[in-house]
């Protein structure tokens, strides 16, 4: 199998879309032509903030679909290489649990 990337895009409207492909490059060139996801259609990309690399494309997607489901907070700490972080944003923040710790 090929390789495969995750990757992180910023879009116009400052949402962040998270993918998967074999090819980063030509991934990123359907984006900007419309051709990618709904999302980057509807809310161009304006740049790559971070992207990872693996030996096959079906880890990738794993996680793509990982990273899908965290919050934007932890988003931001792995694209900003805090990794230390990332534990603090898997924590329930739902001000309930948060008051009964």
């Amino acid at each position: 199998m090929p390789k495969g990337y995750t990757y992180i895009l910023l879009c116009s409207d400052n949402s962040y879309y998270t993918g998967s492909t074999i090819n980063l490059k030509k991934r990123w060139k359907e984006h900007l032509a419309g051709q990618g996801a709904n999302h980057t259609r509807k809310h161009p990309p304006v740049r790559i903030l971070y992207y990872e690399v693996y030996p096959r494309v079906d880890y990738a997607f794993y996680r793509e679909k990982q990273i899908q489901k965290w919050s934007r907070a932890k988003k931001e700490a792995l694209i900003s290489g805090r990794m230390k972080d990332l534990h603090l944003y898997s924590q329930c923040q739902n001000e309930t649990h948060y008051l009964l710790r």
